[in-house]
């Protein structure tokens, strides 16, 4: 099948390259959005009812219940595909199962893959407006604009800002995403953890990126900190020595550690015990794992409008 054009404004396929003014115009509705995405304030549907599918070819709980809710709050209808019980089973190809769901009128594709690069290949094969809602270790587009805009809410602004983000830097597309959504608002990120996980190529990401393997070191000049979970599914365990804990883990003596006012941040799912300690998942004072999902559902909407073109307004 050839490729064929697509709007690439409308799609997001990755944060990389994309200016401070579009970032920070989609955090903005993000914001604006939060009301409807708690299920406070309605909105008013000028463009409603439009089909979208979600090919959800890897596994998810936050991203695709977030991304169906979104598209309930906005007035549209979530089309649901994942790999189990579809004729990927049966070997058929991504881009194959893509151009099926996309020959049914959706107006927009949102996908989770497991090969980097898939969402752009969906993109440019259907034509249609494409969410990368995780691509292998590419990128995670969707979650670094909400971490973005958790950040935000508490910080304030990023200019100048020192970000942690610590654990499995090396298989994470959340840290890739976060990585160029903080420094283009200003930040400076600190990437920490074991060498195996962390190598010094990471810090070719561009001048703010500065890479640690003591988180001792550095954790009391954070001024928020992203702690990552270890991909096992992607080999991870290999790299990862019994005292991973010990020396990477937010404990409670660390955190106990953090300045008043900095925040922990986690994109979920947590291995407890491992990379959070119970006591500090559960002090919703500073660890902000529940508002990041409930910022997703909003950023996911802003993301959605704009796939879609919508001028909708709330009311």
């Amino acid at each position: 099948m050839p490729p064929r054009m697509t709007d690439s404004n409308r799609s997001l396929l990755t944060l990389r390259g994309l200016d401070a003014a579009t970032l920070t115009a989609l955090l903005d509705r993000t914001e604006s959005l939060l009301p409807v995405a708690q299920g406070i304030e309605r909105m008013s549907k000028t463009d409603a009812g439009a089909m979208v599918g979600l090919l959800f070819l890897e596994n998810s709980t936050r991203t695709r219940c977030s991304f169906e809710t979104a598209l309930h709050r906005l007035g549209h209808h979530p089309v649901s595909l994942t790999g189990q019980g579809s004729s990927v089973g049966k070997g058929e190809s991504l881009t194959d199962t893509a151009a099926n769901i996309a020959a049914m009128g959706v107006r927009a594709l949102v996908v989770r893959t497991s090969y980097s690069g898939g969402a752009d290949l969906v993109a440019r094969v259907t034509g249609v407006p494409t969410i990368n809602a995780g691509d292998g270790r590419h990128e995670h587009p969707t979650q670094g604009l909400l971490d973005a805009s958790t950040l935000l809410a508490h910080l304030g602004s990023l200019r100048g800002k020192r970000i942690l983000i610590v654990g499995d830097i090396l298989n994470s597309r959340v840290a890739r995403s976060n990585i160029h959504a903080l420094a283009t608002l200003g930040a400076t990120v600190v990437l920490v953890g074991p060498p195996s996980l962390v190598p010094w190529v990471f810090a070719e990401f561009g001048p703010t990126i500065e890479i640690s393997h003591d988180l001792d070191a550095v954790l009391e000049s954070a001024d928020a900190v992203m702690m990552l979970r270890i991909q096992l599914e992607r080999d991870a365990g290999k790299s990862v020595s019994s005292d991973y804990r010990m020396a990477f883990g937010m404990t409670s003596s660390r955190a106990s550690r953090l300045p008043e006012g900095v925040p922990v941040l986690h994109p979920g799912p947590i291995n407890r015990g491992v990379e959070l300690d119970d006591e500090v998942a559960a002090d919703l004072a500073r660890c902000l794992v529940l508002e990041q999902v409930s910022r997703g559902v909003a950023a996911r909407m802003a993301i959605l409008e704009r796939a879609l073109v919508l001028n909708a307004r709330i009311k």
